[in-house]
């Protein structure tokens, strides 16, 4: 399984639907990792081959989804997106984080296992 371009329909039929919804509600049923991108982006070309590999090794565990910026401007607006990559975590209970960054993959592994698999354990 390798990661899945994402369209803004994509997202508003996947993950949340911000036309429809005020409240943020994920309507997926596991965790997932979404890579806010650009072709031209250095960095971002760094971090997507650490997703394609972590996407086979947590395949069934895992979505790993890519939105190119250029392409989906609408669905970069609503996430204030400024800087890319910007990575959007979304743990097992649906509840969203914004990274923004590259990230190497050492750390992408750590948030996976003690951020993404971790569900209803939260600081409030």
């Amino acid at each position: 399984m390798a990661t899945i371009q994402m369209t803004t329909q994509d997202f508003k039929d996947k993950v949340f639907n911000y036309d429809t919804e005020k409240d943020w509600k994920y309507q997926g049923s596991l965790p997932a990792i979404i890579d806010f991108y650009a072709d031209w982006c250095g960095p971002c070309k760094m971090v997507a081959p650490v997703l394609e590999e972590l996407s086979e090794e947590y395949k069934d565990r895992l979505l790993i989804y890519k939105v190119d910026t250029d392409a989906e401007q609408e669905l970069s607006a609503v996430f204030g997106i400024r800087s890319i990559p910007t990575l959007l975590f979304i743990d097992a209970n649906g509840e969203p984080i914004l990274q923004p960054g590259a990230l190497p993959k050492h750390v992408f592994k750590q948030v996976i296992e003690e951020k993404l698999f971790v569900a209803g354990e939260k600081g409030e």
